[in-house]
């Protein structure tokens, strides 16, 4: 609150000195050409908005200090114009020479602080009142050093006005060092250049929200600077071009406080365009006239040029703001460039081609990729697999052509990287359950030698101590305790098959992988429901030497599918077909009939999982004739 009571009360002495001054000057009965000669109406006018802009600041964001630096700006420029009527009014009325030179003193140093200081100091900390970066100091160590030069300039001169005396701090040899006052003036100017040279460095860096508020103070800081400097530098530019100044402080507020209200790339697009247009034909028109010495020649090669002129500097200027939406072809071939690095970069590459605040891609109502932060409005374009949904850019309220049509245009290498992207997600989840799998088998191969046969050759070893020691004394109990270990001996031999059975199954090794799974075929007979069951294996009569792995996954998709056909369809007969070419395919088939699509269980996860391990194909499903298992293996593993 306390901040706020600040900003009040300099904002309302800004108002009531630049009241002061105009009500002296209506009571001296001033013309429009005298309160002009005076600069109380630029002063009025640019303390005004200086002061007043800074002081909406200063309440709204007390922590920036623009707000402060602009308030107490303002003050300095209504002093100095109220100072100007003031000292007429003393001078009418006889007041001491001392007051009036004192007066006038107020008017010669006030209002430079404000031009030559709070001003250029501005541009270099907008729009969050910091520097853009640190090497950006030294830039305003030079700005705020060289400052006092410019207040320097103006307070030592000889008072200008007519009919006052001078003021109290003016210098006798002041003429003398005129190339310094020069100086001073081209000082100010290459300071103001500096600051929008840190604000074209800003934008070009900057997010979108921070482009929006930093387009409107370029925008009138290039206004004051192609305004104001003519005055400084060349002797009997009107005054009147000081009115512009308070443009910037105007922008500066809007950026700070109010930049979601108005998008004015267009303008300044059009702006820019047409400036560098004219500047541009002019330079031309002068250029051929005094090389050509005839007017109508060069107007005609000039009218010639400036259509394909303006077509061209309107790209240029309409890629700056709008990114290259102007070519879809070049940005279809830039974002194809960079599929291969993922979704996440696409998107990306697109963001910042065409300068969008926010682009992402929703499949099923779920953010899969996006590039830039959320904010305002959205538009949507449909997708091969998802949607591609725009971050519009304030003060937009729809897509516009332009972009639609590159974003239409990019809609198919889009979904291919969408395709790519939810392929890998689905590769990696498949991966994720191969490890977890991997993992559970060894922890139940761990439990199983543990608490199963562990425990088991452990009894063995203490009965076989337990019966050597009896074989003396007691030959019957040795006896019946070697017929213990004998049995138990046997069971840790079937606990030993069954746990290499679980690690690979030795039909494979003693029969190969065809009469294993025409063994495995032979023992089915009949479904769960008793109906009797047939299953046929057709093979070559000789494979190749097939890899452990292939070997493996082949055998134990081959029995899964035939197990599922058993438990849970209607089939009557199966065939499990071995094809070995390029590729080892195994394919199940069966003439059950099926309405539906077949739910994942565990055992289609399972095949799922064994190959996409060796990198395979898997389609499982019902069929017009009955289910199928179609698993393609490679035959040269990585």
């Amino acid at each position: 609150m306390r901040n706020k009571a600040w900003a009040g009360v300099l904002g309302s002495v800004c108002v009531l000195l630049a009241a002061g001054a105009l009500t002296g000057v209506l009571v001296l009965g001033w013309s429009l050409e005298q309160v002009l000669d005076t600069f109380v109406a630029s002063n009025v006018v640019i303390g005004l908005s200086v002061g007043g802009c800074g002081a909406l600041i200063a309440w709204h964001r007390p922590e920036l200090p623009l707000g402060w630096l602009y308030a107490v700006g303002g003050l300095c420029q209504t002093l100095s114009a109220a100072a100007v009527p003031v000292a007429q009014l003393l001078v009418d009325d006889n007041a001491p020479t001392w007051l009036v030179r004192a007066t006038v003193t107020v008017f010669q140093w006030a209002w430079p602080l404000d031009i030559g200081v709070a001003l250029p100091l501005s541009l270099l900390l907008l729009p969050d009142g910091r520097l853009a970066s640190r090497r950006w100091r030294p830039a305003l160590l030079v700005v705020a050093a060289t400052s006092p030069l410019f207040v320097l300039e103006v307070g030592l001169a000889p008072s200008d006005v007519v009919g006052f005396p001078g003021s109290y701090l003016t210098w006798g040899q002041y003429d003398r060092v005129g190339w310094l006052w020069t100086a001073s003036e081209v000082r100010w100017a290459l300071a103001m250049l500096l600051g929008l040279g840190c604000l074209t460095w800003r934008y070009r860096r900057g997010t979108e929200v921070v482009r929006r508020q930093l387009l409107w103070v370029i925008a009138a800081a290039a206004v004051v600077l192609v305004a104001v400097v003519p005055w400084a530098l060349i002797v009997g530019t009107p005054a009147v071009v000081l009115f512009a100044i308070p443009l910037l402080p105007a922008s500066v507020a809007v950026a700070v406080l109010r930049h979601e209200m108005l998008d004015i790339r267009l303008v300044v697009a059009r702006g820019a365009t047409y400036t560098l247009l004219s500047g541009l034909v002019l330079a031309a028109y002068a250029g051929l006239v005094a090389v050509l010495s005839s007017g109508v020649v060069s107007a005609l090669i000039v009218a010639l040029l400036a259509l394909p002129l303006r077509a061209r500097l309107q790209r240029s200027v309409d890629r700056l703001l709008y990114g290259e939406r102007g070519d879809p072809l070049r940005v279809a071939s830039r974002i194809g460039l960079r599929l291969a690095a993922g979704l996440e970069d696409t998107l990306e590459e697109v963001r910042v081609a065409l300068r969008l605040p926010y682009v992402a891609v929703v499949v099923d109502g779920t953010r899969v990729a996006a590039a830039g932060i959320p904010a305002g409005l959205e538009a949507s374009l449909p997708l091969q697999d998802g949607a591609l949904v725009i971050g519009l850019r304030r003060g937009d309220q729809r897509l516009g052509p332009a972009d639609r049509r590159v974003l239409t245009l990019l809609a198919g290498p889009l979904s291919t990287a969408l395709h790519a992207t939810r392929l890998s997600l689905q590769l990696q989840a498949s991966r994720e359950r191969l490890v977890l799998a991997r993992e559970e088998e060894r922890r139940r191969l761990r439990r199983d030698l543990h608490d199963g046969l562990g425990p088991l050759l452990t009894g063995v070893a203490l009965s076989a101590d337990a019966a050597a020691n009896l074989l003396g004394r007691s030959p019957a109990e040795a006896s019946a305790m070697i017929t213990a270990v004998r049995s138990d001996s046997r069971t840790a031999i079937g606990e030993v098959r069954r746990i290499v059975e679980d690690l690979r199954p030795p039909a494979l090794d003693e029969l190969g992988l065809v009469a294993a799974l025409r063994v495995r075929a032979a023992q089915t007979a009949r479904r769960v429901d008793g109906a009797r069951f047939t299953a046929t294996v057709n093979a070559p009569a000789e494979l190749p030497p097939l890899p452990a792995a292939v070997e493996v996954a082949a055998y134990r998709i081959a029995t899964e599918a035939l197990t599922n056909a058993v438990r849970h369809s209607n089939a009557s007969s199966v065939v499990i077909t071995l094809v070995c070419d390029d590729e080892f395919c195994v394919q199940v088939t069966d003439d059950g009939r099926s309405d539906g699509h077949w739910a994942p269980g565990v055992g289609i996860g399972g095949m799922h999982d064994r190959v996409a391990e060796l990198g395979g194909r898997c389609e499982v499903g019902p069929g017009p004739a009955g289910g199928s298992v179609r698993v393609t293996l490679p035959l040269a593993l990585a």
